[in-house]
């Protein structure tokens, strides 16, 4: 079933169990994907739409952390129980360990061993991780630090 099918009957069941700030959620998600239907002339694949969904994530966990430095702590809690709806659409993220072994191997496969490198070795790791949610920036310090 495609992302926004799922969504739209997610919205449905929302709406059944008047659960506002779920279907405000799902609502949210779906004008995201609506949106990029409307503006691009690509069709909307699952690469566009995980895309989509990190992009909302990340808003989220940004707004979060805006929330708490003013002192609005349950407009945080709002906005963290968004990130957490929309990280059910994702696919699982991936394991430290499975994060170690794929920086290990492409390391191997790469050759690389100085920092300038990095970019390589970045992409290898992220091939080897396809299909799983990984913090691109916890990725990048890892390594980072392992090429140092």
């Amino acid at each position: 079933m495609a992302l926004i099918d799922q969504v739209q009957n997610d919205m449905v069941a929302a709406m059944k169990g008047r659960e506002e700030a779920r279907l405000s959620a799902l609502r949210m998600i779906k004008a995201a994907l609506m949106k990029y239907k409307a503006d691009s002339p690509k069709p909307l694949d699952e690469a566009a739409e995980m895309q989509i969904l990190k992009s909302l994530m990340k808003q989220r966990m940004d707004a979060a952390e805006m929330f708490r430095q003013g002192g609005r702590p349950e407009q945080a809690d709002k906005e963290d129980a968004e990130r957490a709806l929309i990280e059910s659409y994702l696919p699982a993220a991936a394991s430290e360990a499975e994060i170690e072994s794929a920086v290990t191997e492409a390391m191997a496969e790469t050759g690389a061993s100085t920092a300038k490198q990095m970019g390589i070795v970045m992409k290898a790791v992220q091939a080897k991780l396809k299909g799983k949610t990984v913090d691109g920036k916890a990725l990048s310090d890892k390594v980072k630090s392992r090429l140092s």
